[in-house]
């Protein structure tokens, strides 16, 4: 459908013909993003607007629908004093000192029958809670702490409930702020000190994995933090630079940028060795590599096995090229988080899967040795051959089990990609189920739990479990008291779940010894 005689350039937009999950047409807006010739014909660079990244593609002109292109506006010029075009703009501080000045000469001179105009402030970013659309509400909750634990529960069919007791006034003030509506699909902890720019959405709306959003962009902290500022995207980062990577008996199709050396850029296909993940520009350099390197399976410290599955422990310090290719390959597939090359602030836990070749990776996440905000993950990845089997919850698990050890609470570092998003949803939401249904009754009374009894058992952080809670819907106020109520649906669906959830992590087959990372100088 496109026009020959109508120039596409970067920045346009246009629907594009693409296949949805059903194989059937359709034509989502696209903006073009790159155009590139080759013999005979052009080639379009696309990002379908509102559909996550990872769809981007290059596309022939016969996809392009010209009779609806929008060509990208041009910049107005900013306006100086005189009224007249200028190529510098004021800075905001700048705006905001000559408004302070304004404000000073008007308070102090005498009143001459006229006042000059306060400026106007910006209306402050309003918190996620107040945000969502209103559904189910839960009444208000008033002296939770003081509410009677004798209360009569009401006898509902087909449900099972349980009296939530709590003897902390902390809990009485989140629970006050997080089910001011009944599907609140996160709690939002004060973090100070935490301010960053938040990252656009990958994938529809994900409201939970919006993290502080006061619009202020800070530099990466040095200790560790992954979050990705987006305020440095330009148009090299947006576009996939890799067409396909082979690693071991695999061909992964990349879903993000990730900076390989640019010279590999424009390979058919990078060739990684399967153990120590070097990267190479031929098969023929791999097979060279192989007769040379002796790993087979990560470096680093064997802490779990069970089965074929292990997990390997690896210190960004000691095995920093490791760390480093490792953090190449999970870029190609995680776009909320940046890169980091000092990958020494950070341990590394390597999920393999043994075979007679030896330790084929799986998955993998990383955590800061010292986490000033009880974070257990800050990335974690599970590579798209092994996605949908399970791993991903095995992963999430193993990472609580290790918060358990170190008798700690822990929460993965926001914001989750919309896929990561998913799978701690499901996993919460399971892991909370599964000690709600093995409560039993005392003394004939329905049995009692406290959110601090929950997050302790679970080594989940208190508002996590608080909005799993609410995202399910569990949370009810009858005379004076909050119960759980298990309906029929729910409690069904869980099994369901259970039953297919075959891979588990087994706490006798973990061999780990947290370290004290804050007396260990530079790690």
């Amino acid at each position: 459908m496109a026009d020959s005689s109508v120039d596409v350039v970067e920045g346009c937009r246009l629907p594009v013909l693409r296949k949805n999950q059903e194989n059937e047409d359709e034509w989502p807006l696209a903006e073009i993003l790159s155009v590139k010739e080759i013999p005979g014909r052009k080639l379009y660079y696309v990002h379908y607007i509102d559909f996550n990244k990872r769809l981007d593609e290059w596309v022939t002109p016969d996809r392009l629908d010209m009779k609806k292109l929008q060509f990208p506006k041009k910049e107005a010029k900013t306006p100086t004093k005189n009224g007249l075009p200028g190529s510098r703009p004021s800075s905001p501080e700048s705006e905001v000192r000559k408004s302070l000045d304004l404000n000073l000469q008007t308070a102090t001179a005498p009143s001459r029958g006229k006042t000059l105009p306060t400026p106007k402030r910006k209306a402050e970013s309003v918190s996620l809670a107040t945000q969502v659309s209103p559904a189910t509400p839960v009444p208000s909750l008033p002296g939770l702490a003081e509410a009677s634990q004798a209360s009569v529960y009401p006898a509902v069919r087909d449900t099972n409930t349980f009296n939530l007791k709590s003897n902390a006034r902390d809990d009485h003030e989140q629970l006050t702020s997080l089910t001011t509506n009944g599907t609140a699909r996160r709690p939002m902890p004060n973090q100070p000190g935490r301010k960053r720019k938040q990252p656009p959405n990958c994938g529809g709306t994900d409201e939970d994995s919006q993290d502080s959003s006061d619009g202020i962009p800070s530099t990466p902290r040095m200790t560790g933090s992954l979050v990705s500022d987006r305020s440095h995207d330009d148009i090299v980062t947006r576009m996939k630079n890799i067409d396909c990577i082979e690693l071991g008996r695999h061909r992964l199709k990349p879903w993000y940028f990730s900076p390989y050396p640019q010279e590999l850029t424009t390979l058919p296909i990078l060739y990684l060795c399967e153990f120590c993940l070097k990267y190479l520009k031929s098969l023929k350099c791999l097979q060279r590599h192989l007769t040379k390197c002796n790993l087979r399976h990560p470096p680093g410290n064997e802490i779990y096995r069970k089965g074929t599955i292990s997990f390997f422990e690896i210190d960004g310090r000691k095995n920093k090229t490791y760390s480093q290719n490792l953090c190449l390959l999970a870029k190609c597939f995680l776009d909320h988080k940046t890169l980091y090359y000092d990958t020494d602030p950070f341990l590394f836990y390597v999920m393999t899967e043994y075979d007679s070749k030896g330790f084929h990776i799986v998955g993998y996440f990383s955590k800061e040795k010292e986490s000033t905000e009880d974070y257990n993950v800050a990335c974690i990845l599970t590579l798209p051959p092994y996605q949908r089997r399970g791993y991903g919850k095995l992963l999430i698990e193993f990472s609580y089990e290790l918060s358990k050890v170190e008798g700690k609470t822990g929460t993965p570092e926001k914001p989750l990609s919309d896929l990561g998003l998913l799978s701690y949803r499901s996993y919460w939401s399971q892991t909370i189920l599964e000690i709600l249904m093995d409560l039993k009754p005392d003394n004939g009374e329905r049995p009692q739990i406290t959110i601090n009894d929950i997050s302790e058992i679970t080594s989940v952080k208190k508002e996590d479990v608080i909005s799993t809670l609410q995202y399910l819907n569990l949370i009810n106020y009858y005379k004076g008291q909050y119960i759980l109520t298990l309906s029929e649906d729910i409690v069904e669906g869980h099994e369901r779940a259970m039953q297919k959830r075959h891979l588990r992590i087994d706490s006798k087959c973990l061999h780990f010894t947290p370290k004290d990372w804050s007396k260990r100088g530079k790690w």
